[in-house]
């Protein structure tokens, strides 16, 4: 809510809501809640379709109860797996994603997948139950939970995609797909557009295929041939995702990818990197040469943890590079974490 809406609430409106915050006993992000509840009375005469207002209520019931079962592991790394639930267990695919959870949850990452079967269920297999979240979707026909999660403390149901497809996005360090239909492609293709669009946080997205497969170099000729070549997306955006040749080779590029850079946040004018290693006054002078033709504004220094940073301790203890980011050239901005990675 911004300033304008907060000044058109009666005082003795929102102070009685504040009361009931109160008798609640208080808690986390009061002024948040606050105005999430002075929202949804605004329903009262703003919707007046049941059915609208029905998908509100499931939504932020859904999203609560997300946030609340991963709010425990918020420290740890995860990666999300996609891919077809037809897939079975005897083809190579199968085993490759099985043989790549495992492999990921070696080096400390926790596997999130659809809680389905087929890749999903070689995403636990691999990764292991402790090391496993499953976020399943309601469907008259499939998809019960596998028999890995299933019953697991984590493992949550949705009935709308769209909030699944959120959780997914604000739970992941990392994406990897594997062959899969429709709905693996718009999941692969939402995460794109959300990394292009700066929507999204810049995470590897990495596709990965059985050995010697032509999936994902079928998939990435056609954009290639028919979106580039069209000029319908830049030379930059194919940097968003890399194809890997082999389990391994898809848990390398994901460790490699947090090897310096730790996370980002935008404060005000400012894209703030936070690191794991400072970079030398010779490296920003070469990010300045380098990646000129993304600054608009500040250029690249070392700074300390923000106010804004500060209030919501976010990572305040790590080294920081700031520069004015012009926001539209997220290829590059992927291409310059790699460049930080190199320090």
């Amino acid at each position: 809510m911004d300033k304008s809406e907060k000044s058109q609430i009666d005082p003795v409106f929102r102070r009685r809501i504040q009361e009931l915050i109160a008798d609640k006993g208080g808690g986390h992000n009061a002024d948040l809640v606050e105005d999430i509840m002075v929202n949804a009375l605004k329903l009262l005469s703003d919707v007046g379709d049941r059915g609208d207002t029905r998908i509100i209520g499931t939504a932020v019931r859904e999203l609560r109860h997300a946030f609340r079962l991963f709010a425990p592991y918020n420290d740890r790394r995860k990666v999300t797996i996609f891919g077809s639930a037809r897939t079975l267990p005897t083809r190579q695919e199968y085993l490759e994603a099985v043989d790549f959870a495992r492999k990921i949850a070696a080096e400390g990452y926790m596997v999130i997948t659809g809680a389905g079967p087929g890749i999903m269920q070689a995403g636990h297999e691999g990764a292991g139950l402790e090391m496993s979240f499953g976020a399943n979707i309601q469907l008259p026909w499939e998809q019960a939970a596998n028999p890995i999660i299933d019953k697991d403390k984590k493992l949550i149901s949705f009935k709308y995609f769209f909030t699944r497809k959120l959780t997914f996005i604000r739970h992941s360090d990392a994406i990897v797909l594997f062959p899969g239909g429709f709905g693996t492609m718009d999941e692969g293709y939402e995460a794109l557009t959300l990394m292009q669009t700066g929507k999204g946080r810049i995470v590897p997205l990495v596709l990965l295929d059985r050995p010697g497969g032509t999936y994902w170099k079928t998939w990435d000729k056609n954009n290639r041939e028919h979106l580039l070549r069209a000029q319908l997306i830049s030379p930059d955006d194919l940097r968003l995702y890399q194809i890997a040749e082999s389990a391994g080779h898809a848990v390398r590029i994901i460790t490699r990818f947090y090897r310096n850079y730790h996370s980002s946040r935008m404060v005000n004018d400012l894209l703030v990197l936070r690191l794991k290693h400072a970079p030398s006054e010779s490296a920003l002078s070469a990010l300045n040469d380098d990646f000129e033709d993304i600054i608009l504004g500040e250029k690249f220094r070392a700074i300390d943890a923000t106010p804004e940073e500060r209030e919501d301790n976010d990572q305040v203890d790590l080294p920081r590079v700031a520069f004015g980011f012009d926001r539209r050239q997220y290829g590059r901005l992927r291409q310059l974490i790699d460049v930080v990675n190199g320090f």
